[in-house]
């Protein structure tokens, strides 16, 4: 086992809880000196330290792994890739600023995105162009919400199991457990009448977009007849935490976005459906659950009677202290490679431009829809993962009209694959074996890739007009390079 070095995560940590070096050196059992050679990175954390900040704090040991800073070495990556493609910066001291100073570079990621949005608005209001990126869409600021929190929100987590035991969500009655805390706590009528607003009937068919709307005036919650018993559920649950903690809603949502932007406005949405899932399944039923069956996703849903992606999203967001199950990364992505939801727990980083990685095994699953596609994967910096991969189709119900397909992945870090019944039969420890994947050919370090689609960043190119190559953009020096896939 190497050396953790760890100095600036552990003061970080001390200090997020307001304990003193005298404090913490006492909980730990070792002496203040000690603690400050360690937070000085003068000596390394040791297993038993480790062990006891695990218990003291509900942290994972990863969160003090090296590795786990390749998120935040890939987000300066890519938010730095011109200052990269200048040479003003390069790769190693981008990687020192991450492992040593991880408050530091995360200040600076954010002051790159306000400062970009600013000159957004700037060459918006004079009518020039600013020289800037495509201005960030609200949607993109909320998947980078639930982002920056590792896809887990503790108060409203906590708040969800509570009014779960109360009202007694159970598996096979949850539906009748909501429609009776609707109507009797808040007066709410349901109606499932295909003539409600938004729909109209042709030929005894229901048409329209609408699954669900809420007429304040009279408390009706208006449901589509095309929702499954699980997805009424889920909208019920949402309408519930509108309706009973909707001043916490705004208290969460506000501490990244200004009150009456649209942003803020999908915040508290996008949280009310986080406490939606929690609603229906609750933290430590749904975790012992996922335990029992080693987190075998379609036996949860058939269990839960709920569909593949919800029950997946709700494996992501197991990160309660204490309680943690495994971390996991979730995503959602269609044919063309557009990114709708990206949620991670863990140290993959997801490109926010660029494209993803083609060898990744989400695309795989659109060749065999209903399977599900496992893949251990390798990331540029040697991390190694286990991925799932299912598509799933969704059809309005009439004949003729459009439906939507996606490919739902599902993946951890290898430490904690034997956990997952898609390890079986599967060796772990073979590195050969996996397949060479990165986070998007913008950023992507793998020089020798024959499937990379742009050319790497801060490497010039070779470029020969009586030669060709596999690699589609070889570069024009001898400087070590990953193995290609």
């Amino acid at each position: 086992m190497g050396k953790t070095y760890a100095g600036a995560r552990l003061r970080r940590l001390r200090e997020e809880h307001a304990m003193s070096q005298a404090e913490l050196a006492r909980t730990l059992g070792i002496s203040p000196s000690y603690l400050n050679q360690m937070e000085h990175d003068s000596r390394p954390l040791t297993v038993p330290v480790l062990l006891r900040l695990t218990e003291v704090f509900g942290v994972d040991p990863g969160f003090f792994s090296e590795r786990d800073t390749s998120r935040l070495l890939a987000d300066l990556r890519e938010a730095l890739a011109a200052e990269l493609g200048e040479s003003r910066v390069s790769a190693t001291e981008l990687g020192e600023l991450a492992s040593r100073m991880p408050a530091v570079a995360q200040v600076l990621l954010d002051l790159g995105r306000r400062n970009q949005r600013l000159a957004e608005l700037v060459g918006g209001a004079d009518g020039r162009d600013s020289g800037q990126a495509a201005p960030r869409s609200p949607h993109e600021e909320i998947r980078d919400y639930f982002y920056r929190r590792q896809n887990y929100l503790h108060e409203a987590d906590l708040a969800a199991e509570d009014l779960a035991q109360a009202i007694g969500i159970r598996p096979g009655e949850v539906l009748r457990a909501l429609s009776t805390r609707l109507a009797e706590g808040h007066g709410v009528r349901l109606t499932t009448d295909p003539g409600s607003r938004g729909h109209a009937v042709r030929g005894g068919t229901e048409t329209g977009s609408h699954l669900h709307h809420y007429d304040t005036a009279t408390r009706t919650l208006h449901l589509s007849t095309r929702l499954r018993p699980g997805q009424r559920a889920f909208r019920m649950a949402t309408q519930l935490a509108l309706l009973e903690h909707g001043d916490e809603l705004d208290r969460h949502a506000a501490e990244d976005f200004t009150p009456g932007e649209p942003a803020h406005a999908l915040a508290r949405i996008g949280i009310a459906n986080y406490f939606a899932a929690a609603l229906i399944l609750p933290y430590r039923d749904f975790h012992t659950a996922a335990e029992t069956v080693r987190y075998d996703i379609e036996r949860l849903t058939d269990h839960y009677g709920l569909g593949y992606e919800t029950v997946c999203h709700r494996l992501s967001t197991l990160q309660r202290p204490r309680l943690r199950g495994v971390p996991l990364s979730f995503v959602r992505v269609d044919r063309a490679g557009n990114m709708s939801k990206r949620q991670s727990a863990t140290g993959f980083h997801f490109s926010r431009s660029g494209g993803t990685c083609p060898l990744w095994n989400v695309y795989e699953a659109f060749a065999a829809p209903g399977r599900i596609h496992v893949q251990i994967a390798e990331m540029p910096d040697g991390q190694r993962y286990l991925w799932t991969a299912r598509a799933v189709t969704r059809h309005r119900g009439g004949w003729g009209e459009p439906g939507k397909t996606f490919a739902i992945g599902l993946g951890c870090e290898i430490r904690h694959a034997h956990r997952l019944v898609y390890s079986d039969g599967l060796d772990l420890g073979r590195t050969a074996g996996a397949i060479l994947i990165g986070m998007g050919c913008r950023v992507c370090e793998r020089l020798e890739c024959p499937q990379r689609a742009a050319p790497p960043l801060g490497h010039a190119l070779r470029i020969d007009q009586n030669s060709s190559t596999f690699v589609p953009y070889p570069v024009a020096h001898d400087a070590p390079t990953n193995r290609s896939p």
